[in-house]
């Protein structure tokens, strides 16, 4: 099993790039963060968002759509996946997303835990 260690250092590495505004870095690292962990959800979520920013938006829906596999409750995942949606020109999945993160944002539950 991969250490988190390197993990976690991708990752502060990609927030560390994003904050700078080194987009293809940032993306680099969260890519490369996700690779040693599939199932880091700060992971996957940062890349999506990264990606969004610099409008390579399918593949940002992509990360987004895992990061909701990952943690189906996340209210944030699911408002982040609906603006990517609109984004693209997805109207009908971005409402789909924006009805999950209604119904989380008023103490409901996407999938029971």
């Amino acid at each position: 099993m991969p250490s988190n260690d390197q993990r976690d250092i991708r990752f502060d590495d990609g927030n560390a790039e994003l904050a700078v505004g080194e987009l293809e870095a940032a993306i680099r690292h969260y890519r490369e963060c996700v690779a040693i962990d599939p199932d880091f959800f700060d992971g996957w979520h940062a890349l999506g968002m990264a990606l969004m920013k610099s409008d390579q938006v399918s593949e940002a829906i992509g990360a987004a759509l895992q990061a909701t596999t990952i943690e189906p409750n996340d209210l944030l995942a699911w408002t982040a996946l609906s603006q990517m949606y609109v984004k693209d020109g997805q109207i009908a999945e971005a409402e789909g997303a924006k009805a999950n993160a209604r119904i989380l944002s008023l103490g409901g539950k996407i999938v029971k835990e």
